[in-house]
């Protein structure tokens, strides 16, 4: 999963895609149908990488990728309006580790709303550039590769020596 450049805006519902950046802030632009475009001030907006975020768990943070990964095998995932317990149940399935009392039912909601914005995107099944490649137990093939001779780079041109006055 790429999640490289997805962002969520405090204040702002949904993500967005960061696009450029200027001297005040970024330009967005959202991951919906609408693909509203946003400047987001730094001095008055806080963003947060969907990368970088973690899920308070009992022993250890759990990421939000890994949570969002064992999502995509989840047999049925509920309804953001579904009730707490639902939720909770759900939770459990996916981030088993989680701390109960840190992590509300609001945080549970917001992470099923991401994942149902990210599902349809084709990031969604791209492999996360950060992250090493895996091995591929295939054997290599030879090619044959035409090698073409390069053109020799023509050799700079000494530069003109200035005429100099020798003053008597």
């Amino acid at each position: 999963m790429n999640l490289q450049g997805i962002v969520s805006v405090s204040g702002k519902p949904g993500l967005w895609r960061a696009l450029a950046q200027n001297k005040t802030g970024y330009v967005l632009e959202s991951l919906d149908a609408q693909k509203t475009k946003l400047i987001a001030n730094l001095s008055t907006a806080k963003l947060a990488a969907l990368a970088e975020i973690t899920i308070f768990g009992v022993d250890d943070d759990i990421r939000l990728t890994d949570v969002l990964e064992r999502m995509k095998s989840a047999a049925n995932i509920p309804d953001v309006k579904a009730d707490g317990k639902a939720l909770r149940t759900f939770f459990y399935e996916v981030a088993p580790d989680h701390d109960e009392e840190k992590v509300y039912s609001s945080d549970i909601k917001k992470v099923i709303t991401w994942f149902n914005i990210l599902k349809p995107l084709p990031l969604f099944d791209e492999a996360d550039p950060t992250q090493a490649p895996a091995p591929v137990a295939e054997e290599p093939v030879a090619e044959a590769v035409a090698v073409e001779p390069e053109a020799e780079p023509a050799a700079p041109k000494p530069k003109a020596k200035k005429a100099t006055k020798k003053a008597e």
